[in-house]
């Protein structure tokens, strides 16, 4: 397969970065086009986009129906469907790549033909002024060793090996037919969750994690600056995760991970046990022939919470 790459930005009155986002992408030889969808912004984005449009015809510029304003999950998705490159990479209107970003992916892939993506570690660029703390933690979001597909998943979900940001993820185009697009009711954590479900049924490599691929903008405006906001999301992810998981029929033992998990972020929200049954009813009322499962069983509130207090009475 030819290695050609649709990068995907969406971007919403980001007229101070989209420029270098841009052309940090268009320095790529393996990039075939860059697809900005303008999510109705309001300040000079379009002026800029088009400019560099009128000089570069790989630059194709999307917007929503009526110029709205849908957010970044729905313009990544609408980017997909334009994308005509065999391979997809996204980097968001504040962020850019280095040089030589698709260097080593290109590499990868065409070592193994059953790799589906590549992850790779990113840096941060600070707009503004910067303690050292922060620095420090955004120095390099990258996982610390070479994970095997297999174990990914588990790896991201509890937080073993670190985590990578999605510019610096390099997937086929293809993977989007059994893993699905971005899940448009999430506010933020969108990218975690559909992360989440390439690990599930894809075979995702390691590739550059020692050093950054791609920069993070550090500024005021950030989204990941609202902590409460992705505390929020992750009570969705996880059910998000779970629908998805039960419709395309993932095996029990990835399932029972993410329960675990959920199970627990409830527990910790309220330790109500009549709000705990009426929740977990809800989510598996929308699931039934999941309630018929071990998992079922195990994770119905008044058994899990026995087990909770009285483990020795669930050793074997």
């Amino acid at each position: 397969m030819k290695f050609t790459v649709s990068v995907i930005i969406p971007v919403f009155n980001a007229e101070n970065f989209v420029e270098k986002a841009i052309k940090s992408a268009l320095q790529q030889a393996e990039v075939l086009e860059v697809i900005v969808v303008n999510d109705g912004s309001t300040d000079k984005t379009l002026d800029v986009i088009t400019q560099i449009q009128s000089n570069e015809s790989r630059v194709k510029i999307y917007h929503h129906e009526n110029q709205e304003n849908k957010g970044r999950s729905a313009s990544r998705n609408l980017g997909i469907t334009k994308a005509i490159g065999n391979y997809v990479a996204f980097l968001d209107a504040d962020d850019y790549f280095l040089a030589n970003r698709f260097k080593n992916d290109k590499s990868i892939f065409e070592a193994d033909l059953k790799t589906h993506g590549v992850y790779n570690a990113i840096g941060a660029h600070f707009y503004r002024k910067s303690n050292l703390e922060e620095e420090k933690k955004l120095k390099l979001t990258t996982v610390n060793q070479i994970i095997k597909p297999q174990e990914l998943f588990e790896d991201l979900l509890f937080y073993r090996k670190g985590h990578f940001s999605i510019d610096g993820l390099t997937i086929k185009r293809s993977i989007f037919d059994s893993c699905g697009v971005f899940n448009e009711t999430l506010a933020v954590s969108e990218d975690t969750e559909l992360i989440y479900r390439m690990a599930l049924k894809c075979h995702l490599k390691t590739g550059i994690i020692n050093k950054p691929v791609a920069m993070r903008g550090v500024h005021d405006s950030n989204v990941f600056n609202d902590d409460n906001l992705y505390e929020e999301s992750r009570l969705k992810v996880l059910e998000s995760l779970f629908f998805w998981s039960y419709k395309n029929k993932i095996q029990l033992v990835k399932i029972d991970h993410f329960l675990n998990v959920l199970w627990i972020f409830k527990y910790q929200q309220s330790k109500n046990i009549l709000k705990n049954i009426g929740y977990w009813f809800w989510l598996f009322f929308k699931t039934p022939k999941f309630l018929l499962t071990k998992l079922g069983v195990k994770y119905f509130p008044v058994v899990r919470l026995r087990q909770k207090l009285f483990p020795f009475l669930y050793k074997h």
